[in-house]
């Protein structure tokens, strides 16, 4: 059946990726962005499509429409970017969820909130399960993303709880794959910048904390697949991939993928409250929709690289001095 679908932060990474699945299958898909991460080139493929439409429009504001379903996916999702403007970043996650909420209960749409690994912090426990609570700074520069992401889910499910909204909780660990912006100062879009460029290969601290890579594709899968389940499971749900790498690791294959002469170096301190492992459970992602990843990393990554090299960089603007 058609639905009428909202994703916000739709021109994003992530966002413009879910556009295009959503388009494709036929869906009447509005695209609310305000651009502040996004690039409009992610989505200018499909301005021309009958079932595409783009507003301009930033979720700390309300905004009325008539839709099925909300896929609330806004929010800058890199350190760097959220750090910029902390205060900015906490009301887009706390009241970008409360006006998206209120849509929802007002037309009876369906939503899926883009919530995070970061709500586990600096994690005591390994892999990271739903039922674990977290280890987050409260008061540290992360806080601003980490603590607003929380209080969102707080929200979703007082909104179930209060109101009857059907609302799916997912928390996404790093994820990967083409559109990344390459200014966005995560660890992918950097090491495949630097080894492109033949650039020295910065680390932060001495390469051996652990991240899990999730290719794009395979995260965007998982979302429909959530929102396309029956009511009665709201999450949170993981959304990640279980394979557990060292950022020297991925540098590693970022270099020998590229074919660079790029040589590693630890150049800067661990930042402050960076997680040093994180590996999804995603075990009720198995036994709910049937997902897991099927993208292995090299592969993923070549796809990567061949994005990287078919833009022209000095297109992109950063989107904060802190990238």
């Amino acid at each position: 059946m058609v639905q009428r679908v909202l994703v916000t932060g739709g021109a994003g990474f992530l966002g413009s990726h879910l556009c295009d699945r959503l388009v494709e299958r036929g869906h009447d898909v509005i695209c609310l962005d305000n651009f502040f991460t996004s690039q409009k080139s992610n989505i200018e493929h499909l301005l021309g499509r009958r079932n595409f439409e783009l507003v301009r429009h930033d979720v700390t504001e309300p905004i009325v429409l008539e839709v099925d379903q909300i896929y609330n996916l806004a929010c800058p999702a890199a350190p760097g970017h959220y750090q910029y403007n902390p205060i900015k970043t906490t009301k887009t996650s706390v009241m970008g969820a409360i006006n998206m909420l209120g849509l929802a209960k007002r037309v009876k749409a369906r939503i899926l909130h883009a919530s995070t690994s970061e709500i586990y912090g600096d994690p005591e426990v390994h892999p990271q399960a739903e039922s674990y609570r977290g280890n987050v700074n409260p008061i540290g520069p992360r806080a601003c993303y980490d603590e607003g992401k929380r209080c969102a889910e707080t929200l979703m499910f007082d909104y179930l709880r209060q109101n009857d909204v059907d609302v799916r909780v997912v928390r996404i660990f790093n994820t990967y794959g083409p559109r990344m912006h390459p200014y966005d100062g995560r660890v992918v879009s950097n090491f495949v910048r630097q080894a492109i460029a033949g650039d020295p290969i910065t680390l932060f601290g001495d390469g051996s904390q652990t991240r899990s890579f999730c290719y794009v594709d395979d995260l965007v899968d998982g979302f429909i697949r959530f929102m396309d389940l029956p009511r009665g499971f709201h999450g949170p749900m993981n959304l990640g991939n279980p394979g557990e790498f060292t950022i020297r690791e991925l540098a590693e294959l970022a270099v020998r993928l590229s074919g660079s002469g790029s040589e590693i170096r630890i150049e800067k301190p661990l930042p402050e409250d960076d997680p040093t492992r994180r590996r999804p459970d995603i075990s009720i992602a198995m036994e709910k929709l049937g997902w897991e990843p099927k993208v292995p990393l090299e592969e993923g990554l070549i796809k990567t690289i061949e994005f990287f090299r078919s833009i022209d960089l000095a297109s992109y603007r950063p989107p904060t001095p802190n990238y």
